[in-house]
């Protein structure tokens, strides 16, 4: 096992790996921005160390200092929680050759999940279903007519390298084609030095479901079931739950096999997420992320496994510490993300937070950096907490968040607290009945 973790990154995640060290007896180390001196993860480590002023290029994301700061305070490991560098290929290569233990997958399956052709072409070696769509990077109008012809309208143009929504765009006729092509390309390149664009079969009213895999490097891979991610805006998501209102027992076993099966044979080590769009009862793959995911404690709930504590273990040698059969799904899960923005313009909202009161009782769990007196900075993501609450059944669990949702105080700022005591009111989120498309209409109606 490891004898000192740094933690490459803020707020409630860099909290969240900080308590699972802590559990499991591990000195550690948190680097921060000048912009986080007072954050509550710096409070709480045992080491601290500023790495440079506030925006993210000069400090979250400089490879140098966070591998200067693993030297001089001798960590022998690094947990790089999710965005900033954790899915950074070379900030994996680089502390490998420092004989530093990146808490993750190696470099090369980063490399090739994190190129979105490659990551298809691969899934589909690996037997999981893929969306149909080129076979690789489209550059001219006429092979795009062609393979959209083949596939049928409407369609979607991405990134290769994209993420976030940037670089993606829809064509519904052969009219809207060629601009989509050019538009996406300039996107790309322009987000992602990249502008590697190709197309896939654009589905109407698809959920967007993901697997929570876990691989040991060494031929063994197990999944612990999957989340339902569909209620999002502009690509990002918003609320989650576990398990999927959408799926029954025979398809989550059969999804949760076919990703299992495909980690083990891959050979990956640590925490993934293989996503997929479900519609009319097939699944269509989209992306895998080789990290931990912000929704990851909804799974923690409904299967009571620490799935920090498991990186660290994977990490350290010590391989996986459950079989599949030893994974057992209770009750129903559901995090809601609370960001510092306006609930309906989702304009940020920085500032110094008042009052911040979160809810408690059974089955409630409450992820966040934040306190009264916290002064939000402009810099980063607006995410300050996660709300997530298990219930018995999907019923209880519905109830249970009502209820937190009305003890939640955050003063001083605008939050999105507000939208999630809407949704929690509304007949079709009450029936589980919504697909990607429905939060955006939702709001756009203005209700």
């Amino acid at each position: 096992m490891f004898q000192k973790i740094l933690i490459a990154n803020r707020g409630e995640i860099a909290l969240r790996v900080l308590r699972a060290c802590k559990e499991l007896g591990i000195q550690t180390v948190v680097v921060h921005s000048t912009a986080d001196a007072d954050a509550m993860h710096v409070r709480l480590a045992d080491e601290s160390v500023c790495i440079g002023p506030p925006p993210s290029r000069d400090s979250y994301l400089n490879i140098h200092q966070i591998v200067a700061a693993c030297e001089i305070t001798g960590a022998d490991a690094v947990h790089p929680g999710y965005g900033f560098l954790s899915e950074n290929a070379k900030f994996a290569d680089i502390l490998a050759a420092h004989n530093i233990t990146f808490i993750g997958p190696t470099g090369d399956h980063i490399r090739v999940m994190g190129d979105k052709i490659e990551a298809k072409r691969t899934a589909k070696r690996l037997g999981i279903p893929v969306v149909p769509g080129s076979d690789g990077a489209v550059t001219e109008e006429k092979e795009a007519k062609r393979v959209a012809a083949e596939i049928g309208y409407p369609v979607i143009i991405k990134a290769s390298a994209g993420g976030g929504g940037r670089g993606m765009k829809v064509a519904l006729t052969e009219a809207d084609l060629e601009v989509a092509l050019q538009t996406a390309r300039t996107e790309a390149g322009a987000a992602f030095g990249d502008d590697a664009v190709y197309i896939e079969k654009y589905l109407q009213k698809p959920r967007h479901i993901e697997v929570q895999v876990f691989g040991d490097g060494f031929g063994r891979g197990v999944h612990f079931g999957e989340r339902d991610c569909s209620l999002q805006r502009r690509h990002q998501k918003v609320w989650e739950e576990a398990n999927s209102p959408a799926l029954n027992a025979e398809e989550r076993s059969r999804i949760g096999g076919i990703c299992a099966k495909a980690i083990a044979d891959l050979g990956y080590s640590g925490a993934g997420t293989i996503e997929f769009l479900y519609e009319n009862g097939e699944f269509y793959f989209i992306e895998m992320n080789t990290r931990l995911q912000v929704e990851h404690p909804v799974t923690e709930a409904i299967t009571g496994i620490d799935l920090v504590h498991e990186q660290i273990r994977v990490a350290s040698g010590g391989g996986l510490s459950v079989k599949q059969e030893d994974i057992k799904f209770n009750g129903h899960a559901i995090e809601c993300r609370i960001n510092a923005e306006d609930p309906r313009t989702f304009t940020p909202s920085p500032g110094t937070i008042s009052h911040f009161h979160t809810p408690g009782g059974l089955g409630i769990r409450v992820d966040s950096g934040v306190y009264s007196g916290y002064k939000i900075p402009p810099y980063y993501d607006s995410l300050i907490g996660k709300l997530i609450v298990h219930g018995r059944n999907r019923v209880e669990c519905m109830m249970r968040l009502r209820r937190a949702l009305d003890e939640f105080v955050v003063d001083g700022i605008k939050t999105t607290l507000p939208l999630f005591r809407d949704l929690v009111g509304n007949a079709d989120i009450a029936n589980g009945d919504y697909d990607i498309h429905w939060l955006e209409k939702y709001l756009a109606k203005g209700e």
